[in-house]
């Protein structure tokens, strides 16, 4: 049995990588089942109505990961 839910993407930050299929890796804010916005990296379809698997992080999560990047 699938569960149904709802998703938003308010805004669309970046793309990182597109393949052949015209399936995109993007970095996005999104709300899942209107729920607050959380930045959510994963692959979507060229129409948004399709996803792969992928990560959210909170405000907080994602300032952490920005701020270990910074020092690479």
């Amino acid at each position: 049995m699938t569960k149904d839910f709802s998703y938003e993407i308010l805004e669309e930050i970046a793309v990182l990588s597109e393949n052949n299929k015209g399936w995109r890796k993007e970095l996005n804010l999104v709300s899942w089942n209107e729920r607050p916005a959380k930045f959510d990296l994963r692959d979507w379809s060229p129409n948004h109505e399709k996803m792969g698997k992928g990560i959210t992080l909170s405000n907080e999560e994602f300032e952490a990961l920005k701020q270990s990047l910074a020092q690479m």
